[in-house]
């Protein structure tokens, strides 16, 4: 399919550079490669629930986070080491401040650290002057992790490979209530787990828009992740819940705004969850037609 026409990346009206979420709308796992890494097929779709990053250009060179998650040492930051991948790859000698306002919870499935790498390639490339194209930028974060290139590209998207190979796809929007299980889940755990299925066969674009939208990593989260299954088998009694990548995070796809708000107003107080409309583009590229709500 062709590529969606889109603005340039850029901040909001507050000076933030948004990070948004993603949710796999499913995900197939094909079999293992020689290198360890699975070969995947996944839906990606963007939802307008978005961390924010700041960017301050400094002169001395220094690439510093001067806020973001306490749980992450700054040199672990994918903020951090995009910024010095894009240094190292143009040879840049302009540093930059960045400040992280987190919203998307980390061991979610969201992609929120792939996400905040993304943006941090588009907003320096721009405020570094370093010229590059998407396909460079995109070539940079795909050292970073696997899912950093659809967020460089910013359009919803048939992955293939380690979820690296790209083909844009328009989607219905629909509305999501999204709930965010209290724990962390380990991808690598899941990705290692000897009961993860290894071996579904190939699906087409048709077929998932006909309905075939399985998660193969959702039986093993279930197993070894209780507050999982819990809040799992409480969607599920009322919607067509979903895990996105490897959790936790699940959804349910609902028409209207007004559904996935009832919704959310059932949802038991000890489960954290939101209600976010869905976007073939980026919120990084296109500002998004309305904002979620949380409870």
């Amino acid at each position: 399919m062709a590529s969606m026409t889109m603005r340039s990346p850029g901040p909001d009206a507050d000076g933030a550079w948004l990070a948004p979420a993603k949710l796999n709308l499913m995900l197939r796992v094909l079999g293992r490669r020689p290198d360890g890494y699975h070969r995947l097929q996944t839906v990606f779709q963007f939802i307008d629930r978005c961390d924010r990053l700041f960017f301050e250009p400094r002169a001395d060179g220094r690439i510093e986070r001067v806020g973001g998650p306490v749980e992450i040492p700054p040199e672990q930051d994918l903020v951090v080491r995009a910024a010095q991948a894009l240094k190292e790859e143009t040879g840049c000698d302009t540093g930059v401040s960045i400040r992280i306002e987190k919203r998307l919870p980390m061991g979610g499935g969201l992609g929120g650290g792939s996400s905040d790498a993304a943006t941090t390639l588009q907003a320096l490339n721009q405020l570094w002057t370093t010229g590059l194209s998407t396909d460079r930028l995109a070539q940079i974060g795909l050292r970073l992790g696997a899912d950093v290139p659809v967020f460089v590209r910013g359009e919803a998207a048939w992955g293939e490979g380690v979820g690296e190979n790209l083909v844009p796809v328009e989607l219905p929007m629909p509305w999501y209530l999204v709930l965010v299980p209290r724990c962390q889940v380990s991808t690598a755990a899941v990705f290692g787990d000897p009961g993860l299925t290894r071996d579904s066969q190939p699906v087409t674009l048709g077929d998932f828009l006909r309905g075939n939208a399985n998660n193969d990593c959702l039986a093993t989260v279930l197993k070894n992740y209780p507050v999982v299954a819990d809040a799992y088998r409480w969607l599920a009694e009322r919607a067509d819940a979903k895990l996105t990548g490897t959790g936790a995070c699940l959804f349910a796809a609902l028409p209207e705004r007004a559904a996935a708000e009832r919704l959310l107003g059932e949802v038991p107080p000890q489960v954290p969850a939101f209600v976010a409309r869905g976007h073939n583009r980026s919120p990084l590229f296109a500002s998004p037609s309305g904002a979620g709500s949380t409870r």
